[in-house]
């Protein structure tokens, strides 16, 4: 059963906290008990809010992330996750070799669509916007597989 959701990217103030936030909205009204999701970063920019254009595209959806504050992947956040969400392969690579307790666990949101989803950050609204469309398209399929997984 999967009860714990880690989401990674590398800043954790633009991609993850959009794909945390999209996927803690669709567990909630889909899996009929709780999940927990949180999100991190690999280089996080430790305890800085989430891009503006981040925060006005999930704004716009109903989900605000504004509260959200940037922090960093560690060893007692990996083992509380059931499951490890990554935006691309490097990342996954990075992770199980520096973490190898997380080897089985770790793999990217766009595992089943097969997406890399690009960090926006830096870019204009199109660019967080094409990420933030690839996370929703992914987050829908790991939805129904982290059903399932009950």
């Amino acid at each position: 059963m999967i009860n714990n959701v880690l989401v990674v990217c590398t800043g954790n103030i633009c991609r993850s906290p959009m794909a945390a936030e999209l996927l803690r909205d669709m567990l909630d009204s889909r899996a009929g008990r709780d999940v927990s999701v949180e999100s991190a970063g690999i280089h996080a920019l430790v305890d800085h809010p989430a891009d503006p254009y981040a925060q006005e595209l999930m704004e716009h959806r109903g989900l605000p992330i504004d509260m959200h504050i940037a922090r960093q992947i560690n060893p007692n956040l990996l083992n509380w996750a059931d499951i490890i969400l990554v935006m691309e392969r490097n990342q996954k690579t990075f992770i199980e070799r520096k973490y190898p307790q997380t080897r089985g666990k770790v793999f990217r949101l766009g595992e089943w669509t097969s997406s890399e989803i690009h960090d926006p950050y830096r870019k204009n609204k199109e660019y967080f916007t094409r990420a933030l469309s690839l996370i929703e398209d992914a987050a829908k399929t790991w939805v129904e597989k982290i059903i399932n997984a009950s």
